[in-house]
């Protein structure tokens, strides 16, 4: 159901009672204004290593899953001896400019309400531990999470290790939870969890490739998830 759907189903501002005793986010694209940012370095780092940088739509497409993973396929043409050092010229990047993007204007207050409403929060990411761990450290998301998985400590989306992790740890039933995020890759994670999926279209995919995995609505912004969420979570 698209976004403009499920608003006239439901409103935009009516409260009701909770349906989802956990929501999973994804963070790039998602709650980190990071897409055009990981898209440079992906190019960068592969340049880095002699070989052609891929599109920004390529480069794009693999955000979300495992590092690896999501450079050996930005970048099929470089030999997988190169791999390693295709990872850490990425990382080399990243880490030099990571403090050039921030959340999305809107992200902290929408999960302080989130809490005061008594979900449990909890994050799924394609980022590393080292990563991940970064950017938990600001001030103003300290507390907010009960839970997170990496790509470098479970397996990579769309496989559901993450999410029955977080489901096992924080003993939540697929039922009631909620997996949110910007790519294909979070919905069929969702998916192959059994678990329901909320897409967000601001981040690395298209709107109509998340339209294709039937999530329960589209948000265009951080104020129509949030007003989603209040509406139907």
């Amino acid at each position: 159901m698209s976004w403009e759907a499920a608003e006239a189903a439901g409103g935009s501002s009516r409260v009701v009672p909770r349906r989802f005793e956990l929501i999973v986010f994804d963070w790039d694209g998602t709650l980190f204004d990071s897409t055009a940012l990981i898209v440079q370095c992906i190019q960068a780092a592969v340049r880095d290593v002699g070989a052609h940088p891929p599109s920004p739509e390529r480069a794009a497409w693999v955000i979300g899953m495992g590092l690896a993973q999501a450079l050996a396929h930005a970048a099929p043409e470089v030999p997988p001896e190169r791999h390693g050092e295709l990872v850490r010229r990425y990382q080399q990047h990243w880490f030099a400019r990571q403090h050039e993007v921030t959340l999305f204007d809107g992200v902290v207050p929408m999960l302080h309400e989130l809490r005061t409403r008594g979900h449990r929060l909890a994050v799924a990411t394609g980022k590393s531990r080292r990563g991940l761990d970064a950017a938990l450290q600001t001030v103003q998301l300290q507390g907010l999470f009960d839970a997170s998985r990496t790509a470098d400590e479970t397996a990579s989306k769309p496989h559901p290790q993450m999410l029955l992790e977080l489901m096992e740890e924080l003993q939540v039933e697929p039922q009631h939870t909620l997996m949110i995020g910007d790519t294909t890759h979070d919905l069929l994670l969702a998916r192959n969890a059994g678990c329901a999926a909320v897409a967000v279209n601001y981040g690395a995919h298209a709107h109509e490739d998340l339209l294709a995995h039937e999530p329960l609505a589209v948000a265009h912004s951080v104020a129509e998830l949030r007003q989603w969420l209040r509406a139907h979570a």
